[in-house]
């Protein structure tokens, strides 16, 4: 079990399990998101996800209504969640897929084992 939360603390999650997946994105949208160069997510199945908390919706991006945080996106069967968001630094869940690396910043190396992808995985 993850915990994981907001800025503020006004949402709160739990996900049970390990993710399906873990990326690291380079798209423009992730940019803005992450207020960074790229953003570091991970998949888990939406039943293994569990909210305390109110969340706003933006085109699908789901944060924090008070501290605008952004926790990811939930769907009827799959949750991404910022890792970032955990509450305790997830070392150990290194990305297995790179997207978008065509707008990855020359400075960053690719990730060491993880697929290589020029846009989207699919």
């Amino acid at each position: 079990m993850r915990t994981g939360s907001c800025l503020c603390g006004a949402v709160r999650y739990r996900v049970r399990g390990e993710p399906t997946h873990v990326g690291r994105c380079h798209c423009a949208d992730c940019r803005k998101r992450s207020g960074s160069a790229f953003a570091i997510y991970g998949h888990w199945p939406r039943d293994a996800f569990e909210l305390e908390g109110e969340l706003a919706d933006f085109d699908g991006d789901r944060f924090c209504g008070t501290c605008g945080s952004r926790v990811g996106l939930i769907e009827d069967d799959v949750v991404e969640i910022n890792l970032g968001t955990l509450d305790e630094a997830p070392f150990h869940l290194v990305p297995d897929t790179e997207i978008w690396i065509k707008r990855r910043e020359p400075w960053l190396h690719a990730v060491d084992g993880a697929s290589q992808h020029e846009e989207n995985r699919h």
